[in-house]
C-alpha cells in the first residue's frame, strides 16, 4: 500500500497537549474511500504504545454521507483527493473533528436505511466535543459497545 504523508504520524505532537488523532484516506477503487480514524500516542494518552484504530467508515454508509463527511473535513482545512486503489494519505484531525467523525462512523458502520442513517448523521452533527466523547467513550471501553451504538441510534431516532 502506498501511502503519501508530510509526516511521520508517530512523530507528530498534539499542539496543546491534549490527544493525538490522525484520518487515513484510503482508495479502494473505482473513486471509492475508505476512512479511518486513529488515534496516536501522547503524554495525554499514556496508556497507548502504538497507534489505535478507533473508527473506519467504507462502502454504502460512507457514500450516503460522503457529502457530510467531507464537508467537515473541509471545515478542518482537510482536502481528500482522488485515491487509487490501495493508494493512501494521512492528515491531522483536531480532537473536536475527529471525536465527531468516529462516533459518526461507528455508529453509521452497520446501518442501512437511508433514511435512519440521515436521522443519526444529523444528531451527530449536533452533538457537542464532551457529548461525542462521552459516547465514543462508552463504545470503546465498555464490555458490549454494539449496544452503545444500538442505543444511540434508537435515541437519535426517536
Amino acid at each position: 500500500m502506498k501511502t503519501t504523508s508530510a509526516k511521520s504520524p508517530l512523530t507528530s505532537q498534539p499542539d496543546n497537549g491534549g490527544p493525538v488523532y490522525r484520518l487515513q484516506a484510503i482508495g479502494t477503487g473505482h473513486g471509492q474511500l475508505m476512512l479511518e480514524i486513529w488515534q496516536l500516542p501522547s503524554p495525554a494518552t499514556p496508556r497507548l504504545v502504538t497507534k489505535e484504530k478507533t473508527a473506519t467508515l467504507k462502502g454504502r454508509a460512507l457514500q450516503i454521507v460522503e457529502t457530510r463527511v467531507l464537508r467537515r473535513l473541509k471545515a478542518a482545512n482537510i482536502r481528500v483527493p482522488t485515491l487509487n486503489l490501495n493508494e493512501a494519505e494521512e492528515f491531522p484531525l483536531d480532537e473536536e473533528t475527529a471525536l465527531n467523525l468516529a462516533i459518526l462512523f461507528r455508529t453509521l458502520a452497520p446501518m442501512r436505511s437511508i433514511e435512519r442513517v440521515r436521522q443519526v448523521s444529523e444528531g451527530i452533527d449536533q452533538m457537542s466535543r464532551e457529548e461525542a466523547g462521552y459516547w465514543l467513550g462508552m463504545a470503546v471501553h465498555r464490555k458490549n459497545p454494539r449496544r452503545v451504538l444500538a442505543a444511540l441510534r434508537m435515541l437519535l431516532t426517536m
